[in-house]
């Protein structure tokens, strides 16, 4: 099963009889997987929550805890799963599962998890965000998270779903409304007026889960589907407008405890002297004078990492040559061996594997991975997310008088090997629409 139930009672021998109680606690042991489906079972505390989990396998599995570590709830046989908020207890998550079916707890990375504190704009598109139908006015995007988190205002979300109810086959289109009361339909075009109104979901009670294959189990009209469970299916008609809905109905349910988990690890870290592992703690530096400074012009960044590169290539493939010059031969096996061990490097992963993984990890700006070309064995393909699209870039290999080299544009850009193209583009945007910020990372348990 997924979990068990383990007893423990400590030397009672010189306690009262009403004291017994007091002396016992529950462990349960838990069956956690990963995305390559290895699990491992472990004992937890019966009130432990969804972070607590999170920490036990980054400490068990020695991985950079940069806080986007999630655990989801993953229901097979309904075709939905969700990410468990980080203070929320497994233990009642899983006792909620019904006996014989394939529910699972997946340890992955969601990038996405937090950034709407970050970046609102990316998640609440002006045409469907109002303040409340009594104020009458939209809101200023500068106090929009702090108008979800406070109890006494009323944000209101609004736009165009479809919806399939339990009890029916087909799908419809309708205008919704969600409040802090609930989620609404109009019977009368985009009306808001309270008789046109009629009460669809209460989420206060109930969990928001993606539908995965929302066409193919469901009929859906589009991929981006959405329930709370399990009263009804919705659809949105892109990534973007599903984002904004789901996004609105946890601010709405969990409010300011959100915040809380959000700055949580950001309070730790101001009182740990522990470097913050952040795009923002990165720079160019150079070593090579008798005082090292802050390299602040990119082209000059670039200059100096293509020639620390060559620098470096050639001190290595001097050591495992044992020569004088290395052979192309020498230099292709190096390029190939020190980026196979890298995290953000996948190998064969098919195109629609990439999607899928790098949707899985969060649709934000900067997601990525490296992966093996499946047209061209002789490149490599950079994919990454923008704008909660997923696009792909073609590394390709550049000989220069025996010398090879990878491109994203054409040669205009040389790097020695795949690691000291990520660390530039890092960095630096270059030919792409953004920084490489976080990558796609899997792990085996």
């Amino acid at each position: 099963g997924t979990y068990n139930t383990i007893l423990y009672i400590t030397n009672v021998s010189h306690c009262l009889p009403e004291m017994v109680v007091n002396l016992m606690f529950l462990l349960q042991v838990i069956k956690v997987y990963s995305e390559d489906n290895t699990s491992k079972a472990v004992e937890v505390p019966s009130d432990v929550t969804a972070q607590d989990v999170c920490q036990l396998f980054v400490l068990k599995n020695h991985c950079i805890d940069d806080h986007a570590w999630t655990l989801f709830e993953h229901l097979s046989h309904l075709g939905i799963e969700r990410a468990l908020e980080d203070h929320e207890y497994v233990m009642e998550v899983l006792s909620s599962w019904a006996m014989d079916t394939d529910s699972r707890l997946y340890f992955r990375k969601n990038y996405a998890k937090y950034e709407f504190f970050r970046k609102p704009l990316d998640f609440f598109p002006d045409h469907m965000v109002s303040i409340s139908s009594e104020t009458n006015g939209m809101v200023d995007h500068c106090d929009l998270i702090q108008t979800f988190l406070n109890s006494s205002t009323c944000p209101e979300i609004h736009g165009y779903l479809h919806a399939k109810e339990q009890s029916r086959k087909s799908w419809k289109k309708s205008y919704f409304v969600l409040r802090r009361s609930g989620l609404y339909f109009s019977n009368k075009g985009t009306s808001k007026e309270p008789r046109h109104l009629q009460f669809f979901a209460d989420f206060s009670d109930s969990d928001v889960y993606t539908v995965l294959a929302a066409k193919k189990l469901h009929g859906a009209p589009t991929e981006f589907g959405f329930c709370v469970k399990v009263r009804a299916l919705l659809c949105a008609d892109d990534e973007q407008t599903r984002t904004c809905w789901i996004t609105a109905m946890r601010l709405l349910k969990f409010g300011m405890q959100l915040y809380q988990n959000f700055i949580q690890p950001h309070q730790k870290q101001k009182a740990s002297p522990m470097r913050s592992i952040s795009e923002n703690s990165l720079v160019a530096m150079d070593f090579s004078g008798q005082k090292s400074r802050v390299i602040e012009n990119p082209s000059e960044v670039l200059s100096v990492a293509v020639e620390e590169g060559l620098s470096w290539r050639r001190k290595s493939c001097h050591r495992l040559s044992g020569h004088g010059s290395p052979s192309t031969a020498q230099s292709s096996v190096l390029n190939i061996a020190i980026h196979v061990a890298q995290p953000w490097f996948h190998g064969k992963l098919s195109r629609e594997e990439s999607h899928r993984l790098i949707a899985q990890q969060g649709l934000i700006d900067g997601v990525f991975l490296l992966r093996d070309s499946q047209s061209n064995p002789k490149t490599f393909v950079l994919s990454l997310c923008y704008m909660q699209k997923i696009k792909h870039f073609q590394i390709l290999p550049v000989d220069d008088e025996g010398e090879l080299f990878y491109s994203l544009d054409d040669g205009q850009t040389r790097f020695t090997d795949l690691i000291q193209l990520v660390d530039f583009y890092q960095l630096n945007r270059g030919v792409l629409p953004c920084k490489l910020r976080h990558h796609c990372a899997r792990i085996t348990l």
